[in-house]
């Protein structure tokens, strides 16, 4: 390695390197995607960089069929993909040189603490230890249990597909390998219930059961102040969201009542955890329920894990905030806690950068494309949150619409603030006097 390339590796930010490595692997996705050997059918170039950005933001969204177009060695690399991008490339690279029973470089360790959001003098050494490892006995165990369910069901090459859906629900990854996601499989509960599990334990994040691990094996160990905001979020914005889907979406009703339920909560599932699978056509839904779907989707999974959206600990500091305002308490608290302004600045800042984007996504998106607006909206949110579902006009978009959701789920995988601290990082300002003043709020 050339002293330069080592002086860019050191001295850069964080932001603009991780937002290299995954252009890099998009790069390299796209090119192997786009070899006749992994078609069964030609596919268009911009259909195979759409595929590889959406597996490696582990978004789902896909503008033709997987498993229509791809071979098994064209799924393989969207596995990898999704696989990079769930657990994170230096996360691998990490685990590997560790086991190599070499030191980890500054570098490496600051990469990793900003791709999983990881709190101040968290021990990364042992957090990447129990990501890799805890990824691996969980996606083992998924894939055994979808094993006996597909081979139940009849599913053709059970093995693969099992493995196929493990890792892309654990990643919340969304892609399938059945057309109609797992529309055929609404009243099985066993598979409901497998491919939840999954999601949920990938979009809690790797802090959650870093922290009860520690728990269980280390007498007096407290879980920490993030783990608990991250599993009391979790819990009610999903029982919440599929009461309410439950109750009021009249398209549910035509079921008997234990179908009926398995319906709306996975749907409220695949929302919160940006996963992106779904049971029921999106498309059919009312009005109230996908606008529903839209806020939780905004909302999104957790930091230090596989999900996406503005994330749970972004919420809880913004709700946190307005009610110290309203109360007119001049510190933020949350369960007897105070949370520290520089966090509560950093969550104003990426609310306000990720509603941006996602509000220019949108206007683009009406500017280029035909479906209606609430459609747009919705699949832009979708993109954004690398949620992954869709009401189906995904296909439809015209090619200025599919590079911008690449672009989405782009920003949607790196983070949007993160985007632009990479951009507006070492800007020279102008040198000139600041003189305080008061502003109406």
């Amino acid at each position: 390695m050339t002293t330069r390339l080592k002086n860019f590796l050191r001295y850069s930010k964080p932001e603009r390197l991780i937002v290299l490595g995954y252009s890099l692997i998009i790069l390299l996705g796209f090119l192997l995607l786009c070899l006749p050997i992994c078609h069964k059918q030609p596919v268009a170039a911009l259909d195979n960089l759409f595929i590889a950005t959406s597996a490696l933001s582990t978004t789902g969204l896909a503008t033709v069929s997987v498993a229509d177009n791809y071979n098994f060695l064209g799924e393989l690399v969207i596995l990898l993909l999704i696989q990079l991008g769930g657990i994170g490339y230096m996360s691998i690279g990490s685990f590997i040189i560790l086991g190599r029973k070499k030191r980890l470089s500054e570098t490496g360790v600051r990469l990793i603490q900003f791709d999983f959001s990881l709190p101040d003098k968290y021990p990364v050494l042992h957090f990447v230890k129990d990501v890799i490892i805890f990824s691996i006995v969980i996606e083992v165990l998924g894939a055994l249990g979808l094993y006996f369910i597909f081979l139940e069901n009849g599913v053709d090459n059970a093995l693969w597909s099992a493995i196929f859906h493990s890792i892309s629900a654990f990643c919340t990854a969304g892609f399938s390998l059945f057309n109609n996601s797992f529309e055929g499989y609404y009243d099985n509960f066993y598979l409901n219930a497998v491919i939840s599990a999954l999601s949920f334990a990938g979009a809690v994040g790797f802090i959650v059961f870093s922290d009860y691990y520690e728990y269980l094996l280390k007498p007096g160990k407290k879980i920490t102040y993030t783990s608990k905001i991250i599993l009391r979020f979790t819990l009610i914005v999903f029982v919440v969201a599929g009461m309410i889907l439950l109750v009021s979406d009249e398209g549910l009703h035509g079921y008997p009542t234990e179908d009926k339920i398995l319906l709306a909560f996975f749907q409220s599932m695949t929302a919160l955890t940006t996963v992106g699978f779904n049971s029921y056509p999106i498309g059919n839904l009312l009005p109230s329920s996908l606008f529903l779907l839209t806020i939780v989707m905004f909302f999104g999974a957790s930091p230090s894990g596989t999900g996406g959206g503005l994330k749970s600990t972004t919420i809880t500091a913004l709700y946190a905030q307005m009610m110290a305002t309203l109360k007119g308490k001049r510190e933020v608290t949350f369960l007897h806690r105070i949370i520290p302004n520089h966090r509560v600045r950093l969550a104003a800042s990426n609310f306000f950068f990720y509603s941006t984007v996602l509000t220019l996504g949108i206007l683009a998106l009406l500017l280029t494309e035909k479906p209606d607006a609430f459609s747009l909206l919705f699949e832009a949110t979708s993109a954004l949150g690398t949620v992954g579902i869709s009401t189906g006009i995904t296909g439809e978009l015209s090619v200025l619409g599919k590079l911008i959701i690449v672009a989405l789920m782009f920003f949607g995988r790196i983070g949007p603030l993160s985007l632009g601290v990479a951009i507006m990082a070492n800007k020279e300002e102008e040198k000139e006097e600041i003189v305080e003043e008061d502003l109406a709020i």
